[in-house]
Formats: structure tokens, sequence, C-alpha cells
């Protein structure tokens, strides 16, 4: 599902980056705690819990940070398109397209746990239609396809 020789380094600076020009723009503050949460969600392709985050937020030294600080970063990073809760696995993952306002499509391979944000705006608009031809008001969308990715079947 990812280019295992890419530069995660620099893959990680860019949506940084990326992510302090939106907010600018948007009027909204990556306080550094956000940032931090950030930073450690981006740290891999594997969807990351929250207590999780708290743990390793504990471990970069300083002081402990609690829960709901955790919750409110993630709320804040959710809010603001950086950031997808994976609900199936009650974890969250990067954003691939900040700059966009979508509803979340995910892969999930169940044997090594990457996640894969799909990117297709008809699917989404497709189910929206059908469930609104039933008398359904969709308030929010994401849609998990949990499954094994090519690098997985491939070591079989």
């Amino acid at each position: 599902m990812h280019d295992h020789d890419h530069d995660h380094g620099h893959c990680i600076a860019d949506a940084l980056g990326r992510a302090e020009s939106l907010c600018a723009e948007r009027g909204a503050r990556l306080t550094d705690l956000r940032r931090q949460v950030f930073e450690l969600v981006l740290g891999s392709h594997r969807p990351a819990g929250a207590y999780d985050l708290v743990a390793r937020l504990g471990e970069m030294g300083g002081k402990p940070v609690a829960p709901q600080t955790v919750y409110r970063a993630l709320d804040f990073l959710i809010e603001q398109g950086l950031v997808h809760r994976i609900a199936s696995l009650n974890a969250f993952v990067g954003c691939s397209r900040p700059e966009v306002d979508h509803a979340g499509q995910f892969m999930i391979c169940s044997q090594c746990h990457e996640v894969a944000e799909l990117g297709d705006p008809e699917t989404v608009a497709t189910l929206v239609r059908h469930a609104g031809a039933q008398g359904f008001t969709v308030h929010s969308v994401s849609v998990e396809l949990t499954g094994t990715c090519a690098a997985c079947r491939g070591r079989d």
C-alpha cells in the first residue's frame, strides 16, 4: 500500500509544512502540542491510538500529558482535515489531502495493519445518493475496507 523505500522523514516534513500553511490560511492555531500529536500520528502508516500517543508524548520528556488533552488535539486536527479517525480501530491516521474537504475512505490491511487512504468522491456521492433515496440523511461518511495488501499477499 505504501512504497517502503520512500523517504518518510521528507513525507512527514512535507505534511507538517502543509499543515502549518493550511492552519495559517484558516486562522487556526497549530500549537506545539497539536503539532507534536500530528507528527506522532504521521510517524508511521499504521493508525495510532490516543493512549499510545499519550504514552509516546510522555516518553518524549517533560510533564505527562492527560488523555483528554490528546483527544482535544486530535479533535482539532480532525476539524482541520489533517487527521482521520479510523472508527473500527478507534485510532487515527494522517490525511493525504488535507486541503480538500472530503469523506475518508480507507484500505486497512489486517496483516500488517497499514492504512492507505483512497480518494474517490464519486463513490461517496453514490453512497450518499442511495441513502437519500431511502429517506436517510447522511451526517458523515467514513468507508473502511479491511483486507490484505499486495505486500502481505506476496509474503504468503
